[in-house]
C-alpha cells in the first residue's frame, strides 16, 4: 500500500519549502519514486536529503528518488498553466470522444479543465478525468537523449 502522499508533501516542506512533489508512483514489489523538483534544480544532495527526511515515513518501502526529467509529470491543474504552449500526453479515466490517450499542445489550464490542440483541433479535459499525464519532450530534446 502507497503512503499517504498529502504526509509525504507536508514532509518535503519541512525539509525545503522550494521542494515541489510532482508524483508518487510503485516502481516494483514495495518500491516507490518519488518525482520531485526544485527552482535550483534537483540534485542528487537533495535527494539524499529528501530520502533521508522520508525514511520514517517510509519504513517499509525502498524509495527512489527523481527529477521530473523531460517528460515531467503534471498532476497539478498549476502544473499545466505553467507549461502552457508546450506538447503533453494526457490518459484519462474514461474515454472522452472515444478516446482516452491525447498528445497535443497546452492551448490553455484554467477552472476545472485542460485545453489541448491536435489534429488542427481542441479538447476540453476536465482534470478530474486525468489519469496520467506528462511533458512531450520537445524534438531537440529527445533526439538528444
Amino acid at each position: 500500500m502507497k503512503p499517504d502522499s498529502t504526509k509525504i508533501e507536508e514532509r518535503l516542506t519541512e525539509i525545503d519549502p522550494e521542494i515541489e512533489f510532482l508524483a508518487l508512483e510503485q516502481a516494483g514489489g514495495d518500491g516507490l519514486r518519488l518525482f520531485i523538483d526544485h527552482p535550483d534544480g534537483v540534485s542528487l544532495e537533495l535527494c539524499q536529503r529528501v530520502t533521508s527526511g522520508l525514511g520514517d515515513l517510509l519504513v517499509e518501502h525502498s524509495l527512489e528518488v527523481s527529477s521530473p526529467g523531460p517528460e515531467r509529470p503534471l498532476t497539478r491543474p498549476e502544473h499545466f498553466a505553467r507549461f502552457e504552449g508546450r506538447r503533453a500526453k494526457v490518459r484519462t479515466v474514461e474515454p472522452i470522444e472515444d478516446r482516452r490517450n491525447f498528445t497535443g499542445t497546452i492551448l490553455e489550464a484554467a477552472g476545472q479543465e485542460v485545453a489541448l490542440g491536435f489534429d488542427g483541433r481542441e479538447i476540453r479535459i476536465p482534470y478530474r478525468s486525468v489519469d496520467r499525464s506528462h511533458l512531450v519532450p520537445d524534438t531537440a530534446e529527445g533526439a538528444a537523449k
